[in-house]
Parts: structure tokens; sequence; C-alpha cells
């Protein structure tokens, strides 16, 4: 009977039946909202591992160009993310105070600043392209290959950008299940046109590397009209229509200082984490490899602790809105306490099998001792994170994305990396000392948010 319960529900949320999330069961609210959350990152992370399997048939250049270009569009990914953790908030706030024309008005003036930053990100990869791959350091013969891959993908970036910032409008709204299926549509698609364009079907030729852009600009396009269709139907929890489509400076300026936080977090972590790589690689290739496949298993099996996070953020949202800061809590502490459970699996899963993850992506013995190595002591301070990406992202929903920015820059920038340096070098501990490192910021991390997020600042932030 259980089982046939959970099933109908799991079939309620990825249908988006349910829309109240500010009364009733806690537990249910978060099953409603992770669930499809959960599903939309496992597409997104399917489509990365499709995508580079096709290219990695074409040439090494065409791989090397792929690399290069994803280091210039993680300044895109980087604004997208800011921006859509600004907008998640705001009409999460304005929903929960039941205020959906004021929310669909701050979503539109958000895809007005996505508009406008993805024409400038589109003029220099269309006229630079060619020299951005030279500036990433690229040869002469890959630049010749493969700048058209790069003019296409910076050309065509307001897809990308589109993408993520309506599927964070969506969320916001409570509607998940509208965003994990335009993203399961996109990226199908993208997965289904990759190999056609690239090595060529029938009357259509064969694109090599440039049609993995072609493919995703298509794929990924279609999901933005297919957005447009869903905000602007009568039906849709947030609807959008021509009197919202003008520019409202005040809300503008809002969403750019909420964004400002968003960016800083996805920043901090990014170059942290290229920080950590130049320490490893000082150890060898086999350390840099080890290193580089643990942190994508890690990230990959993380998925639904994302989900997790990102529904927290969304209640906490709603339930500020509607005036209701002891519901937002009690949802933010739940939803914490099962993505503990959750990565404690994990990290058991990993504990005893390390090895033989590890072993799927290579067969250097080297690399598995090390790569295993790196899975078993940083899962551990994940158990502790489980807490930290619960309540970072809670800050987000509330509006308050300073807090976690400054979170993440004093437990990542300032004592992890400096940590993983001494620790390798300084002690002598090698690889062993960068991993320890990383595990032990990740405990920071976790008590520093929890302490600060006990003292409720963030119920009182004004969005």
């Amino acid at each position: 009977m259980r089982l046939n319960t959970f099933f109908k529900n799991f079939m309620k949320a990825v249908k988006g039946e349910e829309k109240d999330f500010i009364n009733g069961s806690i537990k249910r609210a978060i099953f409603m909202l992770s669930i499809p959350m959960i599903l939309e990152m496992v597409m997104e992370s399917l489509f990365a591992v499709v995508d580079i399997f096709f290219v990695g048939k074409v040439s090494v250049n065409a791989v090397a160009t792929v690399a290069l270009t994803e280091s210039v569009v993680m300044i895109i990914y980087a604004i997208a993310i800011g921006l859509s953790m600004a907008a998640t908030a705001v009409v999460a706030r304005r929903i929960g105070e039941k205020q959906e024309d004021k929310a669909a008005e701050a979503g539109m003036q958000a895809i007005f600043i996505a508009g406008f930053i993805s024409i400038l990100f589109s003029a220099v990869g269309i006229f630079f392209a060619k020299d951005i791959l030279r500036l990433m350091g690229g040869e002469a013969s890959l630049v010749e290959e493969g700048y058209g891959y790069t003019k296409i993908m910076l050309g065509g970036n307001i897809t990308v950008m589109l993408l993520f910032l309506i599927n964070a409008i969506f969320r916001g709204a409570g509607d998940a299940s509208v965003a994990m299926r335009v993203l399961w549509i996109a990226n199908g698609l993208n997965i289904i046109l990759d190999p056609i364009f690239i090595f060529g079907l029938g009357p259509i030729p064969a694109f090599g590397v440039d049609g993995a852009a072609i493919a995703t600009n298509t794929g990924r396009g279609v999901g933005v009209l297919i957005q447009i269709f869903v905000l602007t139907r009568a039906k849709s929890v947030i609807q959008i229509a021509w009197r919202h489509v003008k520019l409202q400076w005040a809300v503008i300026m809002n969403l750019v200082k909420i964004s400002l936080g968003g960016i800083g977090q996805y920043m901090i972590g990014t170059l942290s984490w290229l920080f950590l790589v130049r320490i490893s690689a000082v150890f060898g290739s086999e350390v840099l490899a080890g290193y580089a496949i643990a942190f994508r298993i890690i990230m990959f099996t993380i998925l639904p602790s994302w989900g997790l996070a990102n529904a927290s953020a969304t209640l906490v949202g709603q339930n500020l809105g509607a005036q209701q800061p002891s519901r937002a809590e009690e949802s933010v502490w739940k939803c914490a306490y099962y993505n503990m459970i959750f990565l404690a699996i994990v990290s058991l899963v990993f504990g005893v099998w390390a090895e033989e993850f590890v072993r799927m992506f290579s067969a250097v013995d080297e690399v598995v001792r090390y790569g295993a190595l790196a899975l078993r002591v940083i899962c551990f301070g994940y158990v502790f994170f489980a807490y930290g990406m619960v309540i970072g992202q809670s800050f987000n929903g509330a509006g308050d994305t300073k807090t976690p920015t400054v979170i993440n820059f004093f437990c990542f920038w300032m004592f992890e990396v400096p940590l993983a340096w001494i620790l390798s070098r300084t002690f002598d501990f090698g690889p062993f000392g960068i991993f320890l490192a990383i595990a032990i910021a990740l405990v920071l991390y976790a008590i520093v948010s929890i302490f600060i997020f006990k003292k409720g600042n963030w119920k009182t932030v004004q969005v």
C-alpha cells in the first residue's frame, strides 16, 4: 500500500499537480518540489556526458575546442546561475505574498537583463571567436578547426541563458515540473541531434564539431520557445502578459543586486576547484586524474542533494512571502535532515566500493588508488556538507545571496586552498592532505552556515 501511495505521489510530482506549498504537510511539499528538480538535473548531467561522447569521436582538437570554449561559457553560466537565484527568490516571495502579477513582472525584467547580457556575449563570440581560442592557448590547427564551434556557442548563448533563467522562474513559482519537462525536451532533442549534425544524415551534411554547437543551440532554443509558450498561457502559475513587457528599472536594479551574490558564489567555487587542480598537478598526472575522476563521480551522485536544496530555496521564498518564517525554517531543517541521510548512504557506498567506481573511468592502478582515496576522504565531509548546501540555497531563496557568498569566500578561498597547500606540502601529507583539506572545509562550511542560519537574520531580508 505504501509503495502504491509513493508511486501515485511521484507521478503527481512529475505532472506538477501540486501548486500550494505554503499550507499542509511540509514533508509532502518537499517531496513534490524536489522530485522534478532532481530529474531535471539528472538530464542536464546526462546531456554533458553524451555531448562529449560524440565530440570525442571527431578528433582530439574537437575535444580540446569544447574544453576551451567551455572555459569561457563558464562565465555565462555564472551570470545565468546568479540571475536565476535572484529570479527564484523574488518570484517565490511574490507568489507567497499572493502577488502573481508582481511575480510575472519580476520574471519579465529578469528576461530583459538576460537578453541584454546575451547580446554582448554574442557580439564577442561572433567577431572574436579565433582570438578567444588563441587567448585560451589553442594551437593554430585547433583554432582553424574549432573556431566555428566557439562562434556558434557564444553567438547563440541566449538559448543557454534563457533556459537557465526561465526554469528558475518556474521553480520560484513552485512549478518545478514544467522546468523539468522543458529541460528533458531540450536536452533530449540535443542528444538526438548531436550525431546527426556532427556526422551527417541523408541531406544533412556532417558539420563536425560545429554540429555539436548547432545541436545544443537548436535543442535549447526549442526549450526556450516552449518556456515562453507556457509563460504566456492563462493556466500557468505565473503568466506574463503584454502589460509586463516594459522596463521597470527599480525591479531590474533589485534583481541585479541580488544576482551579484549568486554570481560570486559560483565563481568562488569554480576558482577554488581550479586552485586545487593546480596544487594536485604538482604530485603528477595520476593524482590529478584520480582527483578529477573522484570529483566528477561525487558531483554526479549528489544530484538529488541539489534537488532538495533547490526545493528548500523555493519553500523559504514562498513561506517568507506568506509571512510564515517558522514554516520556512522548519522546511530547511527537514530538507537538510533528508539530505544528510542520503549523503550518508552515498558515503558508505563509496567507502566500500571506491576502487570499483573509479575503475569504471580508468584502468591505471595509480589513478584508481588516488581516486579511491579522494572519494573516501572527501565524502566524509559531504555528510556534513548536506546541511551546508541546503542552508546555503535557503539563504539564496530568502534573497540573501550575500551571506553564502561571504561564507564560500572564507571557507573555500581563505581556508580550504591554503590548508590544502600546507597539509600537502609543508606537512608532507601529499595528495591525502589535499583531500583532507576539502573534507575539513566542507565541515567548516556546514558549521558556519548553521551558526549564521540560526541567528535568523535571513527572515527579515526584503526582496
